[in-house]
């Protein structure tokens, strides 16, 4: 079977045309490490032009790692994605040689483009913002200096009026777009039926009233009585709607009894996800916030300050909990194009899978409410796009 990569390009001009860079990461699709990079500062350009030798930048890069695999692009330039894929005319006669480049390096039919919200694109950015800032000095980039990977959630150097400028551009450019071509929200043509992820947090367990840190490295408690009427009540619930097609579980105990329970309502199978259990909370696992903010005040503070900051003792940080969920939800989505899945899991993984969708920063994860048992649900379009539908829904246990 042939391996996949992802490629993930971006491309900025400070002046549009200015001096201009770009960008270009190749990533494991199941465990989402950075496999080759690839940036350069390219003088006086347009965004566009950028972008396009960011793309051309990353197909080659992979295409270096293996010729013979499929690759999935991913890029927030939806100009390019559209005119890759076929939807929009290229007439800017800039483009056009540099997109037949990019058709050259792989087969066709080996390469899918999908447009992804610029703060889910931030690692080939960060690529692009050092190959402009080498740029500035005079300097080319060099691999050994690359801090994307670590940087991610840094503010890029592209300043917001760089950046309206950027897709104002954008705009003029889509006004060539071939007849008929589609346009952005309620103008969008009909994309055929999205792949539904319904995520329903697992049901109290012991820990669960005492607001304790319950992670995937403490004990794995199971459903408490209480836990496990709720997890019948959402059995009941979604049973009544009929539109659950598949169900996946978190590995963890508590999501598997609950998820067995809706399984065995809807005469269903419960297929295990690894990539969707809890954060390791490390030395925190058991403790209440009180008590961690008693015993480590300063890690506690760290982490509430930066996605990027793990728990005391080895756990996860957010970051890279929201790069292992990723990685889950494109094998989910891939595997169920088109239909409608339960996904059993945890208050991290639903609210990350929620932050995503929205293009929100990591902070917002403070932000949402989740209760044991409640309902949410994204749905996820073929062109790129996703929509949240409900969020924290807990009609079904009154």
């Amino acid at each position: 079977m042939a391996r996949t990569l992802i490629v993930e390009a971006d491309g900025g001009s400070r002046g549009n045309p200015g001096p201009a860079g770009y960008g270009a990461v190749v990533l494991d699709p199941e465990s989402g490490e950075a496999l080759a990079e690839a940036a350069e500062f390219i003088g006086t350009a347009t965004n566009n032009v950028a972008e396009y030798k960011g793309l051309v930048a990353g197909l080659r890069a992979a295409h270096a790692l293996d010729p013979e695999a499929s690759v999935r692009v991913r890029m927030d330039s939806k100009l390019v994605v559209e005119q890759m894929s076929g939807r929009w005319q290229i007439k800017h006669p800039d483009m056009k040689p540099l997109a037949a480049e990019a058709r050259s390096v792989f087969p066709a039919g080996r390469v899918t483009y999908e447009w992804i919200p610029r703060a889910q694109n931030k690692h080939a950015d960060r690529l692009a913002n050092e190959a402009m800032d080498a740029g500035k000095i005079g300097k080319q980039w060099e691999p050994r200096d690359s801090r994307a990977a670590l940087a991610t959630t840094a503010t890029p150097a592209r300043s917001a009026a760089a950046r309206a400028a950027d897709e104002a551009a954008e705009t003029a450019e889509s006004a060539d777009a071939a007849p008929g071509a589609p346009a952005a929200g309620w103008g969008a043509p009909d994309l055929g039926p999205p792949a539904t992820l319904v995520l329903l947090r697992h049901g109290e367990t012991a820990l669960t009233p005492e607001k304790r840190f319950s992670g995937s490295g403490g004990t794995d408690p199971e459903l408490s009585a209480a836990g496990r009427r709720q997890a019948e009540a959402a059995a009941t619930a979604l049973a009544a709607r009929g539109t659950i097609q598949a169900v996946v579980s978190s590995p963890l105990r508590r999501c598997r009894e609950t998820a067995e329970a809706v399984a065995a309502r809807l005469g269903l199978e419960v297929r295990i996800e690894e990539g969707l259990r809890e954060t390791d909370f490390g030395a925190w696992e058991g403790l209440t916030f009180a008590e961690v903010r008693e015993r480590f005040p300063e890690d506690l503070d760290a982490w509430l300050g930066s996605a990027r900051v793990a728990p005391t003792g080895g756990g996860e940080s957010f970051a890279a909990v929201a790069r292992r969920v990723a990685v889950a939800r494109d094998k989910l989505l891939a595997r169920y194009a088109g239909k409608t899945v339960l996904l059993v899991t945890h208050v991290t993984p639903v609210k990350t899978l929620v932050r995503l969708a929205l293009g929100a920063p990591p902070e917002s994860l403070f932000r949402m409410e989740l209760s044991a048992a409640s309902l949410s649900a994204v749905a996820y379009f073929s062109d790129g796009n996703a929509s949240v539908r409900l969020l924290n829904d807990t009609s079904h246990l009154r």
